[in-house]
């Protein structure tokens, strides 16, 4: 039996956030039947603030307070979204991730009101999103769309295409079924149209380091392929000093053999410009991957385009 009989898990108080909570608690309960958690919700500036991310020190918008409950012991166990764990600067003194779930779907999906497909939709059209990542991809295959910002969880995202604020949205696969909204769907886009932000689909449970009882409880939930995957992303967006608002993209992907790749891109916001780099990880360890991913990207002007971008 753990030395933890309640464990209490901090998360940002958003419906999205709070339904990976759910998921954690039922993957806990079956592995360790014994164990009770409960949930410690808190509101974070990048919930509370609407605005331009880079206008709140984007980086950390949605962990600070997440971080701080931990650090002060009002909770045992953080809960995060690895794509939006800031990775141009380490982890909180003291705290450790402890386990990486197993992965979610990493794509990003079109939300159109009559279903209609990328291919499909009239020139003009207002696609609802804030996201530097997206604008710039949908600014290689779709030049005639015009996107206008729109922040918010997807509920709420969702609710302002309902008003007529935009005629079509791309979000998150993974978050839309989190929501159990999965027949918002209109097109599941290919990763060669939309590549998704580092660490997408990938849930992450942060402990203090010198909790050693709760990091082996914990543990256990932990998938290999998704840690190495995850290791070797992290590591990519930390050479390359990317921040939130940084027109980065990519993903590693373990296959069954063991063998691990790296596919990132870095663009222009304007979709104009775009660096690819996609390697292979032989006999790499993940961490030296995604270095020599990084180092790729920047021989061929990565830093000059990251850095023109505000944040």
């Amino acid at each position: 039996m753990s030395a933890h009989d309640l464990i209490r898990i901090v998360s940002r108080d958003s419906p999205m956030a709070l339904a990976q909570v759910e998921r954690v608690r039922r993957e806990l309960a079956v592995l360790h039947p014994g164990i009770r958690t409960e949930v410690v919700p808190v509101r974070t500036t990048g919930d509370k603030w609407m605005g331009d991310l880079s206008q709140v020190e984007g980086k950390g918008a949605f962990t600070k307070e997440v971080d701080a409950a931990l650090l002060a012991g009002e909770a045992d166990l953080a809960v995060h979204c690895m794509k939006d764990v800031p990775a141009d600067r380490p982890l909180p003194a003291g705290t450790v991730f402890a386990a990486f779930l197993e992965r979610d779907d990493i794509r990003d999906a079109l939300v159109h009101p009559d279903g209609l497909t990328l291919d499909e939709l009239p020139a003009g059209t207002r696609i609802g999103t804030s996201a530097v990542r997206r604008i710039a991809q949908l600014a290689v295959s779709r030049p005639d769309l015009t996107c206008v910002p729109m922040r918010g969880n997807a509920n709420r995202r969702l609710a302002k295409l309902a008003e007529g604020e935009a005629d079509a949205l791309v979000l998150a696969v993974s978050g839309l079924d989190r929501i159990d909204r999965r027949d918002a769907i209109s097109e599941v886009l290919p990763l060669e149209t939309m590549m998704p932000p580092i660490g997408a689909g990938i849930l992450a449970l942060q402990c203090r380091e010198d909790d050693i009882d709760l990091i082996d409880t914990v543990s256990g939930l932990g998938d290999p392929d998704t840690h190495r995957e995850a290791t070797a992303e992290r590591m990519f967006l930390h050479v390359l000093q990317g921040h939130c608002n940084s027109p980065i993209a990519g993903y590693a992907r373990a296959t069954p053999n063991g063998d691990l790749s790296l596919r990132a891109c870095v663009f222009t916001p304007d979709g104009k410009t775009v660096l690819n780099a996609h390697e292979w990880a032989g006999r790499l360890d993940p961490a030296t991957l995604g270095t020599s991913v990084a180092v790729t990207l920047l021989r061929q002007g990565a830093r000059e385009l990251i850095d023109s971008i505000p944040h």
